[in-house]
């Protein structure tokens, strides 16, 4: 039995992104070792997953910390295979201290290299079934991830996800959260309440759209990686800026509408469902100039959605 060793530290989208490479890798060797080298972020859903023997913690500790890389160094010099799917600065010393007998990477040296020149123009997706290729894996088709459907909140009443948050060095990713409350209005008058999801940085966010809405659900830093999967999963659709709960919902093959700035190329990164269509967008240079009534448009015209605002009756006069 082969030890192999897969490296995935994140980030969210990309992890997501990484779960056919996982189960292609399982399919083709079934009966070794499949271990993931991962951040703790996503340990649990590593254990949770049906594709790895073992989780290993790799916190990527600073390169000055030399116990503590030396311990790692050896850990990996245990493995007979190692998929790397990172391919980062920091993964390329763990090859060039390491130098397992299988190594699959970017790396020249490296003796199952992925070297397309094009990799780095590649999406996500299609740059992983290409490394898996180059080193004689056949890649599986995606599926829905059915181990992670039945978890998260239960919520009785049609709803959608919004995801008002954005990695807080990247604030041109981040739509304006007045635009978010106005749209979760313009859902409750469509009769979807709306569902607030984050990270726990992003509690104010979902404060500030309950402060406008009150009947919307606030869930930030409230659900794991898991229960949030199960939660997209039953959402009538979710709508959010560039950011890893939108693989999620790609990946759970939900309905979903990216807000993309001039900060993100969506030829590489945007969330792709598995059913054609699913994953819609709209890509603007700048967040601040979009507008509600751009996005609201947008959605009432797609007929997937069915959504069609509730005129509030009037009654006569009594006379």
């Amino acid at each position: 039995m082969a030890h192999i060793l897969v490296i995935k530290h994140g980030a969210l989208g990309d992890m997501f992104q990484a779960f056919s490479a996982f189960a292609s890798l399982r399919h083709a060797f079934p009966d070794d070792h499949l271990s993931l080298l991962t951040s703790s972020p996503y340990i649990s859903l590593a254990q949770k997953s049906p594709w790895f023997d073992s989780v290993i913690v790799d916190n990527r500790p600073k390169l000055t910390d030399w116990r503590a890389l030396l311990s790692l160094y050896r850990h990996i010099r245990r493995f007979d295979r190692v998929f790397d799917l990172q391919n980062s600065g920091r993964t390329r010393l763990y090859f060039r201290f390491t130098k397992p007998p299988f190594w699959s990477g970017q790396i020249p040296q490296a003796n199952a290299p992925h070297l397309n020149p094009m990799a780095r123009q590649m999406h996500t997706l299609t740059r992983q079934n290409d490394q898996l290729l180059a080193a004689g894996i056949t890649p599986r088709p995606r599926e829905v991830p059915m181990w992670l459907v039945e978890y998260g909140p239960i919520i009785t009443e049609p709803y959608v996800v919004l995801v008002p948050g954005a990695a807080s060095h990247r604030p041109a990713k981040q739509w304006p959260i007045e635009h978010f409350s106005a749209l979760a209005t313009y859902l409750k008058n469509c009769g979807l309440t709306p569902v607030i999801v984050g990270a726990p940085a992003h509690k104010s966010l979902g404060t500030s759209i309950t402060q406008h809405v009150p009947n919307a659900i606030d869930l930030t830093g409230q659900t794991s990686l898991i229960e949030l999967s199960g939660l997209i999963h039953q959402a009538h659709f979710v709508i959010g800026n560039d950011t890893g709960p939108m693989h999620i919902a790609a990946t759970m093959d939900r309905p979903s509408l990216t807000l993309f700035s001039s900060e993100s190329d969506p030829r590489r990164c945007a969330p792709l469902s598995l059913t054609p269509g699913y994953s819609q967008m709209l890509l603007v240079d700048d967040l601040t100039k979009l507008t509600v009534e751009r996005v609201t448009a947008y959605l009432a015209s797609w007929p997937l959605l069915k959504l069609e605002p509730q005129r509030k009756r009037v009654q006569s006069p009594t006379p």
